[in-house]
Order: structure tokens, then C-alpha cells, then sequence
């Protein structure tokens, strides 16, 4: 950030640019959904929603109109902030590339061959967690997944909001862990810890939880269900789980998705005759499907730096942090509660996991250095409580769309999300419980890449 603007005293007026950008994008989605529009919360592109919560913060600023302007470029330049978004490029590049070769289908092909019919409910969460780990996107999952899952729904008598529930959580649990989703990314980035540390935090809270949810799902007999397995090259599967392992050793993130566009764009031109000029273009394609939170990550950097140089942020911490010391008096447990109800609650405002992370990002960073967090903790709970929320919301893209996708109700779709609700139950329990907050193992050098 820009080192010459002396940062004001703590602050709360400093936030309303925040509050702005909130009351925008809530009140717009509120509207759109009593008009019973599809996909109301995202009628508002959230780029553009964000505008005039920055010129608020300009005109807030006490400085120089020339210093001003100088700080928000300076958070949109901020190091963390341009790499974020260089990840989410070379992120969407691969999923496109991936996709395009036949990647997905072969996913979800691998996933009903192993899968028995007596396992099918908790077989359809655990492919839609594998997928969703290997393609970092619980939307691209989801929209995999739906017309197979929807076809054997219609041939059954399967509850089809209990399979759409079962889809999104699944969807949610991959979206969690996966390296290169832009939950993942912006958790790391905001935290600055390695992807591969994030990944070992997470995964003590998230496979409980994901043993709980199959032993609860496995209560479901489906053992005279029909299965049509689509064709596909199980071949195709490589590259995704190349990258998954890269990416756990410890390998450079820009390496990983590098090898990964590589590697499926190959198995692709010798199995499906994928072409040079087609590569190309789903490259671009892939950048273009990451320009809102592209555009979004720098905007948001920029008033982030607009709202910490008047003092906005120190004030936000300092409330959250009395709030929380009053759950717990355990420094800890208190750092990790303000984190976990910080996101929580922006995530229940602006219905996207991957913005409630980055709006969150700065303070609960601030919340983990003062409550002797290390940085793979405080970026584990921040995924894990904006996930839990995302896959529970009603107005969340992912239960609405399931729920255009099997025409049920978005709200039918979140109540059957068994594993979100025992996610954040398990989290919170670890937190009050157990001593996962203790640094035993030490931070990989590597600072989020």
C-alpha cells in the first residue's frame, strides 16, 4: 500500500463506503427476488456495485484528492492483490481447457464406475467433492453433475431436493479444498500462508465432517436404482488429479495450473483431436470466466486501501475483537470465533463465498496476529465458515441454480445441505473443544504460492 499516507485513529465512519457497497448489492438482490427474477442477487454485477462505495471513500478521505486517488491504486497494485488475480486466470484457463477436452465427463464417469448402486446418495457427494476439488468450482460442478444426477432422480423415487442438497454439498466440500479455487486463492493471498498449508488446516475440520455426512447419507437405500453412466475417456482424469498432487507437495501454484493447461490440453489433442486454434481460444475463454472477480479483487484492494487509511478497518477489528473475547476469553478461541462470525455474517450480505473472503480477508488477518494465529489457520476458517454459508443460502447461486436446474424450490435445495451445517458445527465444536488453534508444525516458507 502507499507507505506515505499516515493512517487515521480508528474510525467507524470510515466503514460506511463498506456499507454502501453492502445495502447496494443486498437491496438490489432483495428487490429482484421479491420480483421473482432468477438469479436475483446477481443481477447487480458486483464490479459495478462496488463503484460508488469507492467514490464515497474518495470524498470521505482527508487527504489530498491526488493522495487519495494515490492510495486506492495502491491497494489495487497491492503484491497479494496481483497475483490473486493471476492465479484466477491461470485458474479458469485450465478448468476451460479441461472442460473443453472432456475432462469433466470423465470425472463424472470415473465417479459412477466405483461407485456402487447401494452407495449411490453418499457416492453422488463424494464425486461431486472430487470433481469439484479438481475443477475448484462448485458452479461448474453443479452444472456437470445436474442432467446426470436429475435423469436418475426422474427414474427413481429419490427425493430430487435431497439429491440437489446432496450435489451442493458436495459441490461446497470440493470448493473448500481445492487449490485452485478462488476461495482458496483468496484465502491464502489475504493470509499469506502456502495453498498446501491452507489445504492440511482444512482438511482436519473437513474430512470429520465429511465421514459424519457419508455415515448420515448411507441411511438411504438406493440399492435398486438404475445408473446410466455416460462415455467417456478415463484418461482425461490425469490432469486433474496431476495438479491435486502437485499442488499437496508443495509445488508453486503458478507451476501447477501451468503444467495442468499443458497436460489437458495434450491429452486432449492425442485422444479427442482438440486443435491448436481451439486451445487458444478456451485459454481466453477461461481468463474472460474469471472477469467479475477479476475486476471485483482489484476494486475491492483499492477501497480496501481507501477504508484502512482513514482508520475504517483498525475500528472494524477492534469491535469484532470485543465481541468475540465475550464468547471466549481464550485469546485464541476468541481471534478464531471473530473470523468465523465476521465472514459468516458477509457472507449472509453479499451471497458469494469468494467476496465475504476478501471483504474479510484484511481484518481477520489483523484478528489471527492478534489472537497467535498462524496464517493457515485463519485462512482454513475463513474458507470453511464462507462455504458453510454459501452452500446454505437460499439466494446463493448454488441453490438457485439446482433449483432451476430440477425445478424445486432454491430453499428445499439449501435445507437438504447436510454437510455445510455439519461443517460449521464441526468447526466451531474443534474451536471450542479441541486445541487445533496451536502452531505445532512450522509455516511452509513459501508465502501463498
Amino acid at each position: 500500500m502507499n507507505s506515505s499516507a499516515a493512517v487515521q485513529p480508528p474510525s467507524a465512519k470510515a466503514l460506511l463506503p463498506l456499507a454502501l457497497f453492502l445495502a447496494l448489492f443486498l437491496g438490489t438482490g432483495i428487490y429482484f427476488q421479491s420480483e421473482g427474477v432468477e438469479y436475483a442477487f446477481y443481477q447487480l454485477p458486483s464490479p459495478v456495485a462496488i463503484l460508488p462505495a469507492i467514490a464515497l471513500g474518495i470524498l470521505l478521505s482527508k487527504q489530498a484528492f491526488e493522495e487519495r486517488i494515490a492510495t486506492f491504486v495502491a491497494g489495487v497494485g497491492d503484491s497479494n492483490i496481483v497475483t490473486m488475480c493471476m492465479i484466477y486466470l491461470l485458474a479458469g484457463a485450465f478448468s476451460t481447457v479441461a472442460e473443453a477436452t472432456g475432462g469433466v465427463d470423465a470425472m463424472v464417469a470415473l465417479g459412477l464406475n466405483v461407485i456402487p448402486a447401494s452407495f449411490l446418495i453418499p457416492g453422488l457427494f463424494l464425486i461431486a467433492g472430487v470433481i469439484s476439488t479438481a475443477m475448484g468450482t462448485s458452479m461448474g460442478t453443479l452444472a456437470a453433475l445436474a442432467p446426470v444426477v436429475l435423469g436418475i432422480g426422474e427414474a427413481t423415487d429419490i427425493s430430487l431436493p435431497l439429491l440437489a442438497g446432496v450435489l451442493v454439498s458436495g459441490a461446497m466440500f470440493g470448493d473448500n479444498l481445492s487449490i485452485i479455487s478462488d476461495t482458496t486463492i483468496a484465502a491464502t493471498r489475504t493470509q499469506g500462508c502456502s495453498m498446501r498449508d491452507k489445504f492440511r488446516a482444512n482438511l482436519k475440520i473437513a474430512i470429520p465432517a465429511a465421514i459424519i455426512t457419508v455415515l448420515w447419507l448411507v441411511s438411504y437405500d438406493t440399492s435398486n436404482v438404475p445408473i446410466k453412466i455416460p462415455e467417456a475417456n478415463l484418461w482425461l482424469c490425469l490432469p486433474y488429479f496431476v495438479i491435486i498432487v502437485l499442488a499437496v507437495m508443495g509445488l508453486n501454484v503458478f507451476a501447477v495450473l501451468g503444467l495442468g493447461i499443458v497436460l489437458a490440453a495434450a491429452f486432449g489433442m492425442v485422444t479427442v483431436d482438440y486443435q491448436w486454434v481451439k486451445f487458444s481460444q478456451d485459454i481466453y475463454d477461461g481468463f474472460t470466466s474469471m472477469q467479475e472477480i477479476f475486476l471485483l479483487s482489484l476494486l475491492i484492494g483499492g477501497l480496501s486501501g481507501l477504508i484502512r487509511q482513514q482508520g475504517g478497518l483498525a475500528f472494524l477489528a477492534r469491535v469484532v475483537e470485543a465481541v468475540s473475547s465475550r464468547v471466549s476469553k481464550h485469546k485464541q478461541r476468541s481471534s478464531a470465533f471473530g473470523i468465523a462470525g465476521l465472514t459468516s455474517l458477509t457472507n449472509l450480505c453479499v451471497a458469494n463465498n469468494t467476496v465475504s473472503i476478501l471483504l474479510a480477508g484484511e481484518v481477520s488477518k489483523r484478528l489471527a496476529k492478534q489472537g497467535n494465529l498462524a496464517p493457515r489457520q485463519s485462512a482454513s476458517l475463513l474458507d470453511i465458515f464462507a462455504c458453510t454459508v454459501q452452500g446454505a443460502l437460499p439466494y446463493g447461486a448454488q441453490a438457485l441454480l439446482m433449483g432451476a436446474s430440477f425445478g424445486i424450490s432454491p430453499l428445499s435445495v439449501s435445507l437438504h445441505t447436510g454437510y455445510c451445517f455439519i461443517l460449521g458445527s464441526v468447526a466451531l465444536l474443534m474451536i471450542l473443544w479441541r486445541r487445533p488453534l496451536e502452531d505445532r508444525e512450522p509455516q511452509s516458507k513459501e508465502a501463498a504460492v
